[in-house]
């Protein structure tokens, strides 16, 4: 049986947390934006520094298992 979870919850995560995409945290003129399309390197970092501890959060901590088969 294949584990699908660790794969949704990576690709939901990936697309909620692109830098510019839905929000920017920091903004370039704002501590937060909403869908400017736009990025810096410290709003990357903040971006990569969440999703990591909301991935390890679901996957390590609360353990999301969404089997198939």
């Amino acid at each position: 049986m294949a584990d699908w979870g660790p794969v949704v919850i990576a690709v939901v995560l990936f697309v909620f947390l692109t830098p510019g995409l839905l929000f920017q945290l920091p903004g370039n003129g704002r501590v937060v934006e909403f869908a400017n399309m736009r990025t810096s390197v410290i709003s990357i970092l903040i971006h990569a520094v969440i999703y990591f501890a909301l991935i390890t959060i679901f996957l390590i901590a609360i353990g999301v298992h969404i089997t198939t088969g």
